[in-house]
């Protein structure tokens, strides 16, 4: 667990997601493996689980997504090209079966496209559609405070991989160099650790190779 300002990063293991928890809010749940492990973080922090209000998925795959049945009361939002991915249960766009894990369908609460404004407690997110790594692969961008949460787009040391089911390495090219116009101060990626300064010279370093 890391606090990064008044958000909180959660790292369960190697195949999990990372987890970023905002006020009422959850970017990414993880695989659902270690839900002790998890609940034992929201005790120590004081918070209940039943009480986070908001998950955004940044894309449809199981490490990301399979922790979302954790958080009761939530509502659960995810961009549009990967919703069928959490109403089928759809377990080859999911990638499930590499985790050996199990994905119940669920209609999403909320539907996300392009554009769209969320307004959790903590943060106010743009959502940019950034597909290669998935089709419906996003990014949260909060302008004023200059974060970017990045899902398995990029890292901070690489770039997301396009060879699984819905990879398109052209269209993770182009959600790059849209990023690259950002102003962007720290990235919280959806996999080791985040960038907390600079964040714009790692997004060229690792971009532009």
């Amino acid at each position: 667990m890391k606090r990064i300002g008044d958000i909180v990063l959660i790292q369960l293991s190697d195949i999990d997601s990372n987890i970023y928890l905002a006020g009422d809010t959850v970017i990414d749940c993880g695989t659902g493996f270690n839900f002790t492990r998890l609940r034992d973080i929201f005790n120590a922090l004081k918070i209940e689980m039943k009480d986070v209000k908001h998950v955004i998925n940044t894309h449809g795959h199981f490490d990301h997504i399979g922790g979302n049945g954790y958080f009761l009361n939530a509502k659960v939002a995810i961009h549009e090209a990967d919703a069928k991915v959490l109403e089928k249960g759809d377990r080859k766009l999911s990638n499930v079966d590499f985790f050996d894990g199990n994905l119940h369908p669920k209609k999403p609460d909320r539907i996300l496209k392009e554009g769209d404004k969320l307004s959790p407690d903590k943060l106010d997110l743009e959502v940019i559609h950034t597909p290669g790594h998935s089709p419906g692969s996003i990014c949260l961008y909060d302008k004023k405070r200059r974060i970017l949460f990045t899902g398995d787009t990029v890292f901070s040391d690489g770039v997301g991989r396009t060879d699984l089911p819905g990879g398109d390495p052209q269209a993770l090219e182009k959600s790059l160099q849209r990023l690259l116009k950002l102003d962007v101060e720290k990235i919280l990626p959806g996999h080791g650790e985040p960038v907390l300064k600079n964040a714009k010279k790692t997004l060229e370093t690792v971009v532009k190779g």
